[in-house]
């Protein structure tokens, strides 16, 4: 370069050296991109893009500052469509002397699924609250389904700032399944658990946002859109041994040591479990042989098995055993082949050889659902000394609870409904041993408030403070057989038929509780006892609501609704039953008012957009309908109410075409649904298509071969035909 000045000119051009090239280095490199970022997501959200994605948001309950749970939290770890979400909650910013404050951490089993109401937090809250009646304990159950140890941990930094006592942990299930793992649909494996970590926090900025939004728009992210349950994991088993086994438990122990060391630098205790799981009553999902096995090994492998299965389908398990251990010795590592010989074991009574086995099969199951034997020893490692000496840090053993309270120490369907999810019983056993934890390390500004006169509460008691009736377990039943057992992965397991048989008959026999003269008037005062009981409970609310809604008082239920959202008021769900009910009611307005407000709070929940779509077709406004209704199918496929609404819509339009589309798509998701079936056909015979026709009208008639409609469009196309 040449510099001019008064008397001539210099030549200054000399190179950059020493620290002054580092400096330089250093800004070009870090400062400069780290400003452009600042401004950048300075700029986004002066505009408001984006949204806050933490795991407590700002709400105010009754004048009250409050924290309530962030609907939009997991979002970072999910697309909308398939995010999951923690049941509703909600605490005061400011904590009073005598109040207790412990955040629940972990999946689907420490949320309660399939009904959050009777999670053992909410077991472990009513034992607390009878036996310190003069405390206040704030039970918050921050645990959502899907997720793992890479969200617990964002959700713990997030606890960390509210006043935290006591953290507890119950997570492991999902290592393999869930986000980064080696089984996952959602977010794929990496060594490298930085990268991970940089991925999580740069999607918590506005600009990651933006980014993810970006690849999304142009098709670069293969993440689910639609949630399809376990279902979704067909394709993903992970044998046994697996390299990226290795890598998954190396990054939960590492998640679990972060998640201490936080409760450690906030003074908050914590308390890890172990993590039981079904063992004698769930079978594998899915097995596979040892890679190196040859066909010649494969062919009598097959021929030994095959004979042990005819033998112990015959009652001869003895036989049987012989049979599935000759096959053993040329691959033992086919998950249902042990499962088969703990089943057979257990038949003639040989119990020291049972646990075992199904141990082995657990193991071995290619489809990780459950915490295995390697999880629940990092669990252990981490809590490290069990007796409370170090640092706050505690552990309660589940597994040895479960198997003590098992028979043959053998848990099974005593304790849990399918795999890994508790039933009442087993949720009470859970939250016992945490209470008897709890009650050691409770400082002396809460212990005092001990009643020793009072005695332990029952497993009986508690049903009854939380409302937990015949009617309750006949819905749970009935969610768990149509939502769980009768869909994939559980309908690939050993003795499936076997096992729905059974499951319709306990079923049958609650209906029968349920439906008895004096069943539903002993439900019904049963809610009001427990309501009257705990008021601010509501959880209890939004029971009874439901209650009312099934007994046809629309009027008591929507005043249940309300108080939910007094207490509550995010709770959506609340809103989009305001909305469905004032509706039924003949309310167009007010249904249409409460839906949208329960679409602005969750902006993919589709049950609000499908009660706005039903207004809008009341009211003769076929655009407007058109619209929610295709936003429902859009969020919801599966939702074959909004994919028959819509086709009819349509079909009015004079849109033939799209209508028929519509009903073909809401079949590709429920193949067996009648009215799909039955409309389509009544389409194309009008479109003068016969054929199609009496195909859809046949696979309506095998759904149901009593639907009078279907058979009488079905003989006329026939008809028609034979001229």
């Amino acid at each position: 370069m040449r510099s001019w000045y008064k008397g001539g000119t210099k030549d200054v051009s000399q190179p950059i050296t020493g620290w002054r090239l580092w400096l330089f280095r250093i800004v070009a490199i870090i400062i400069v991109p780290v400003l452009l970022f600042g401004l950048l997501e300075a700029a986004l959200r002066v505009v408001g893009y984006g949204l806050p994605i933490t795991t407590f948001v700002k709400c105010k309950v009754n004048g009250t500052t409050s924290y309530c749970d962030n609907i939009k939290f997991s979002w970072r770890f999910f697309h909308p469509n398939v995010a999951r979400e923690a049941s509703s909650f909600v605490f005061p910013a400011d904590k009073s002397n005598n109040t207790y404050r412990i955040f629940v951490m972990g999946a689907s089993a420490a949320a309660g699924t399939p009904d959050g109401s009777f999670c053992f937090g909410r077991v472990l809250q009513v034992m607390l609250r009878e036996q310190y009646p003069g405390a206040n304990f704030e039970v918050i159950t921050t645990a959502m389904p899907a997720i793992n140890s890479h969200v617990v941990l964002e959700i713990a930094k997030d606890c960390t700032r509210h006043q935290a006592d006591l953290f507890i942990v119950y997570l492991g299930n999902n290592e393999v399944v869930g986000p980064y793992g080696a089984g996952t649909v959602f977010t794929p494996l990496s060594s490298n658990l930085s990268l991970i970590r940089f991925g999580i926090a740069l999607k918590a900025t506005r600009l990651g946002q933006l980014m993810t939004n970006l690849l999304e728009f142009a098709g670069a992210s293969k993440t689910p859109k639609i949630w399809r349950g376990l279902e979704m994991f067909l394709e993903k088993q992970v044998r046994a041994g697996e390299p990226g086994l290795g890598i998954v438990y190396r990054h939960f122990q590492r998640n679990l040591q972060d998640i201490r060391r936080l409760a450690g630098r906030s003074g908050t205790g914590i308390i890890f479990c172990t993590v039981p799981s079904n063992l004698k009553d769930n079978p594998p999902f899915a097995s596979l042989h040892r890679p190196n096995l040859t066909e010649a090994e494969k062919k009598s492998w097959d021929e030994l098995y095959q004979r042990g299965v005819g033998l112990e389908e015959a009652g001869n398990y003895a036989e049987a055993v012989h049979q599935y251990l000759a096959a053993a010795e040329i691959d033992g590592r086919y998950a249902d082949l042990q499962f088969r010989l703990g089943r057979c074991y257990w038949a003639v009574g040989e119990y020291d050889r049972v646990r075992d086995r199904f141990l082995q099969a657990r193991e071995l199951d290619t489809l990780r659902f459950r915490a295995d034997t390697r999880i629940n020893e990092i669990i252990g490692d981490v809590a490290g000394n069990p007796s409370g000496l170090n640092e706050g840090v505690y552990l309660v053993d589940a597994v040895e609870v479960f198997e003590r309270n098992s028979p043959h120490n053998t848990p099974g369907e005593e304790l849990f409904y399918e795999h890994v999810h508790m039933n009442f019983r087993g949720g009470y056993l859970l939250a016992e041993a945490i209470f008897r934890q709890v009650e050691e390390i409770l400082p002396e500004r809460i212990a005092r408030y001990r009643a020793d006169e009072r005695a332990f509460s029952t497993e009986a008691e508690c049903a009854r403070y939380l409302a937990y009736t015949a009617w309750d377990r006949f819905k749970i039943a009935d969610e768990v057989l149509t939502d769980f057992i009768k869909q994939p992965p559980f309908t690939n397991q050993l003795y499936h038929s076997r096992r729905v048989g059974q499951m319709e008959q306990k079923i049958l026999k609650a209906l029968e509780d349920y439906f008895s003269p004096t069943g539903l008037k002993e439900v019904q005062a049963q809610y009001h006892w427990a309501v009257q009981q705990t008021p601010s409970d509501w959880w209890l609310h939004w029971k009874y609501a439901g209650l009312l809604e099934e007994l046809g008082d629309y009027n008591a239920a929507a005043g249940e609704y309300r108080l939910v959202l007094s207490l509550v008021p995010n709770r959506y769900r609340a809103h989009a039953k305001l909305g469905y009910l004032s509706g039924k009611q003949g309310d167009l307005d007010a249904a249409i008012e409460h839906s949208l407000r329960a679409i602005q709070i969750n902006p993919t929940y589709a049950d609000a957009y499908f009660n706005v779509g039903v207004a809008y077709q009341s009211q003769d406004r076929p655009d407007d309908a058109v619209k929610y209704y295709s936003k429902a199918v859009q969020f919801a496929p599966y939702e074959t109410r909004a994919c028959n609404n819509l086709g009819l819509v349509l079909y009015r339009q004079g849109k033939i075409s799209e209508a028929m589309e519509t009903y073909r798509n809401g079949l590709e998701f429920v193949p067996d649904d009648l009215d799909l079936h039955y409309n389509l056909g009544v389409m194309l015979a009008m479109q003068g298509r016969g054929n199609e026709a009496v195909k859809e009208l046949r696979a309506a008639l095998q759904i149901d071969p009593n639907c009078i409609e279907a058979r009488k469009v079905l003989e006329v196309i026939l008809k028609k035909t034979s001229r």
